[in-house]
């Protein structure tokens, strides 16, 4: 799994919002990005922990930071999730696993992500990580502590 201070691999994925999400964009715009990558659509892990984050994004932008999330589901089941639980963000496509691959979180058997929250600076370094396979509520805790701590310095 990649650590603070790695540089973020390049995302340019099919997005719910219907077009491709690319990461150079959001980082050239200044904003923070929280990345989190998510097993599978439509399970009760991945629902709660997106509905957290959707129910969040107006404070995360606030704070300076979109949130993307990811999962190795192709763009139709993608699109009726993001429909379904009508978020704001957009949900990246990463059929086949290799953006997965390139942050390190794919299980090696399954061929899907673990629960893993990444957040990028503008400069497109991986300032924090965050892995609660479990946990799903201590993804967006993590996320908040660390934006309110990183403004207050």
């Amino acid at each position: 799994m990649l650590k603070v201070g790695d540089r973020a691999p390049a995302i340019d994925l099919p997005s719910s919002a219907g077009s491709v999400f690319h990461l150079s964009e959001r980082t050239a715009a200044g904003r923070w990005v929280v990345l989190y990558f998510f097993p599978a659509a439509f399970t009760p892990g991945c629902t709660a922990e997106s509905k957290r984050f959707r129910d969040n994004t107006p404070e995360l932008s606030v704070l300076g930071a979109d949130v993307i999330g990811i999962s190795t589901d192709d763009a139709k089941t993608q699109c009726r999730f993001a429909e379904s639980l009508q978020v704001s963000f957009p949900l990246l496509a990463d059929e086949g696993g290799k953006l997965s691959r390139a942050y390190g979180v794919l299980w090696p058997l399954l061929a899907k992500p673990r629960r893993a929250t990444f957040v990028i600076s503008p400069r497109g370094v991986i300032e924090a990580v965050f892995w609660h396979e479990i946990q799903v509520n201590k993804h967006l805790d993590d996320v908040f502590a660390f934006l309110r701590k990183r403004i207050a310095a």
